[in-house]
Formats: C-alpha cells, sequence, structure tokens
C-alpha cells in the first residue's frame, strides 16, 4: 500500500503541477527535493534523537546542494537526486537508526521519490520541451 501511495502521489502532484503551470519555474523541482530531503531531519527531532539529528542533518545538506546546483545548471541533476534519494530510502533504515521515522514512511518515500524523478524527467524529454503545458527548460 506505501509503494502504491507514493507512486499515486507523486504523479498527482506532478500533473498538478503541470496543469496549474506552477511547474513553469525552474525551482519548483529543486524545493521539493529540499523538502522530501529534509524530513528526515524532521523525524529525528521528533524522535528526541539528537544522533539521529547529526546523522540526518549532512544528508539534507547534500541533498540542498544538489537541488542549487540542479537549478543553476541542470534539473537533470535534480532527476538523478529524487532518484538517488528514493535508492537512499531504501537503505536508510539499515545506516541511520532514527527513532522518530514511521515504520511505512521509506517505502513511501522510496516510491514517491522514484515516481517523482520518472516523471520530471519524462517532463524534461527534448520532443516534450515545446508539446508539453510545463515549459519546463533543462
Amino acid at each position: 500500500m506505501e509503494y502504491f501511495v507514493g507512486v499515486f502521489l507523486a504523479l498527482g502532484v506532478g500533473v498538478f503541477a503541470t496543469l496549474s503551470r506552477l511547474d513553469r519555474e525552474r525551482g519548483f523541482y529543486p524545493v521539493v527535493l529540499i523538502v522530501i530531503a529534509s524530513y528526515n531531519v524532521l523525524f529525528a527531532v521528533m524522535g528526541g534523537s539528537t544522533g539521529a539529528l547529526v546523522a540526518e542533518a549532512p544528508i539534507l545538506v547534500l541533498f540542498a546542494a544538489a537541488a542549487v546546483w540542479g537549478f543553476k545548471h541542470s534539473l537533470w541533476l535534480v532527476v538523478a537526486a529524487l532518484a538517488g534519494h528514493g535508492v537512499l530510502d531504501f537503505f536508510h533504515p539499515h545506516l541511520i537508526a532514527n527513532p522518530g521515522v514511521p515504520a511505512w514512511w521509506p517505502m513511501f518515500c522510496m516510491s514517491y521519490d522514484v515516481a517523482a524523478a520518472a516523471y520530471l524527467a519524462f517532463q524534461l524529454l527534448p520532443e516534450r520541451q515545446y508539446a508539453s503545458a510545463s515549459g519546463i527548460r533543462a
């Protein structure tokens, strides 16, 4: 169920952003990436774990840096970072003990991240650039 909800929500957000033209701004998906990466820091705070907070904060900084770099240079980096965060979600429970993370979160977030990366990649394809309502430029 977590996988289905993650994919459905990511595609729903992507389609909504395209139809409403919110994703015409280059900053839309980089901000989405930063927000996604910040949740594990939030969970560390909610779980009251200083150790998890110290472990999660540098990861947030890396993904925020990728988001900014991708915003300034190429949204394909944002695609890669979203997919990379999905891969991290798969391994996260085995790498960092974060007591605030809900049991269903890694599966949900992984599926959301990968679906969002796929949707953005589809929007960035050259033949979509001029045919779509979004007009996102790589």
